[in-house]
């Protein structure tokens, strides 16, 4: 596996903060104050905090974190992640960080639904970024990662085992509309966190077929800079030999490369199929 360079590492830590960033302002500012325990240890430490009103969720988050590390080096040993010893404790930081900058003793809206939507938005799309990575936000991750050694589970189910078993607890600890508003969050950042990492990665495999083949093919490459293919085809019902051009693009490269297309054979044949899967030199990293 290729090491990164330094400014990838750079990269790499900026965008990790930024995922837990955004998570902590999920924590703190939507699902704390409306006791929306989505699993995980957010949610079990919403639950810690409303049991014990003098310990805040960001204590609580640390006091988990610690015990599951904890956890981890018994269970896994020293390798199961310095990175997830990282964001378990950064997450609780910026957590901290929120309850102190802007410090709440009630919903900022009286609109439920909005509040729970936001409170799956923010960390949904904070944990796509650290998962989109190769990262972990830490916490019950480490349960997920010791179920799937321990057991025959798979580390996604490994890791809604725990996250459903902490909402459960929300209809014995807070009201029935709490706890439904819990649950349906849960199941919206699933669904979220899969959407954005596609959308993250979605790029555009082209297929060309035209009679200016040399053109676009030094357009792609000069222009766009990037790599194409270049295969013989025969057409079926002709039986004329093509040039057939398939390359890989950016949603805006696309659009060029199209318009550049019709600019020079109006008859040309292009196919551009969406894929967030594209792994190799110039996108993701195997």
């Amino acid at each position: 596996m290729a090491k990164k360079t330094p400014k990838q590492w750079a990269v790499w830590f900026l965008i990790l903060n930024a995922g837990l960033i955004s998570t902590a302002a999920g924590i703190s500012l939507f699902k704390s104050p409306n006791h929306f325990a989505m699993g995980g240890t957010s949610g079990l430490a919403v639950i810690m905090s409303a049991l014990w009103p003098g310990l805040n969720v960001s204590g609580a988050m640390f006091i988990i974190n610690a015990a599951l590390i904890l956890v981890g080096f018994i269970f896994l040993g020293r390798g199961f992640g310095w990175g997830t010893i990282y964001a378990s404790v950064a997450l609780s930081v910026y957590v901290a960080m929120f309850e102190w900058l802007v410090p709440l003793g009630a919903p900022l809206t009286d609109d439920a639904l909005l509040e729970v939507v936001w409170a799956v938005i923010l960390p949904g799309v904070g944990t796509a970024l650290v998962f989109n990575i190769g990262a972990s936000t830490g916490g019950t991750d480490i349960i997920a990662m010791i179920l799937s050694k321990r057991t025959s589970l798979e580390v996604g189910k490994a890791l809604l085992a725990p996250d459903f078993l902490i909402t459960a607890c929300t209809f014995f600890i807070f009201d029935v509309k709490t706890a439904l508003y819990s649950l349906t969050g849960l199941l919206m950042k699933v669904f979220l966190v899969d959407i954005v990492i596609d959308g993250i990665n979605s790029r555009k495999f082209c297929t060309i077929i035209s009679t200016h083949p040399e053109e676009i093919k030094q357009y792609i490459l000069n222009t766009l800079n990037r790599g194409a293919t270049i295969t013989r085809a025969e057409g079926a019902f002709s039986g004329k030999a093509e040039m057939m051009i398939t390359t890989v693009l950016s949603r805006r490269q696309a659009v060029y490369l199209r318009n550049y297309i019709r600019s020079i054979d109006a008859h040309a044949f292009i196919t551009m199929v969406n894929s967030s899967q594209i792994i190799g030199k110039g996108f993701r990293e195997i």
